[in-house]
């Protein structure tokens, strides 16, 4: 990757750190780029958990019908009113960003509404540090944190094999190509 550009510009996401802050929930309206819909068979039941145990809000509802939720902008989800509810959790995943310091306690908030509805946390290969939720709907929510960056770590180096390098640094290979 030779062309970077700052991401962190436009995102609501904040640089990875370890003092790194959640922003502040947005309410306004805006044309959504991306959105999960999800199913439900028991609307009060599924608003209930997305608010306590995953940190959303309930921007608006059509009452029996739908509830759109957010965290932060651009994390929006459709709660819509179904006969049922798919019988096993799919394959799939849904991912949210969220910071460090928000994953202990969205543990915790999860546990306690649903005791068996958290896998982890664990750290991945790509230096982040994820939780997978399955909510009331049987959906996979991965909630996803970067870790500070260190050049010297094995996730720094994982990152450099498949091309990618923080801002300002030039991989050795693309020297041979200036």
């Amino acid at each position: 990757m030779s062309d970077y550009y700052n991401a962190f510009e436009m995102s609501p996401v904040p640089a990875p750190g370890p003092d790194a802050v959640p922003p502040e929930p947005f309410r306004g309206i805006y044309g959504m780029p991306a959105f999960a819909t999800i199913p439900t068979s028991d609307l009060t039941a599924s608003v209930d958990f997305w608010v306590r145990g995953l940190g959303f809000y309930e921007l608006f509802g059509i009452p029996g019908r739908l509830v759109h939720l957010r965290r932060w902008a651009f994390q929006d989800v459709l709660l819509v009113s179904a006969e049922s509810v798919p019988e096993q959790t799919p394959a799939m995943s849904f991912s949210f960003a969220c910071v460090l310091s928000q994953v202990d306690s969205l543990v915790e908030a999860c546990r306690a509404l649903r005791p068996d509805s958290v896998d982890g946390p664990r750290d991945t290969p790509w230096n982040t540090r994820d939780v997978a939720v399955i909510t009331p709907e049987n959906a996979r929510i991965v909630f996803t944190a970067a870790k500070p960056f260190d050049p010297a770590s094995q996730e720094a180096r994982n990152l450099e094999a498949i091309g990618i390098t923080p801002p300002g640094v030039t991989p050795a290979d693309d020297e041979e190509h200036a």
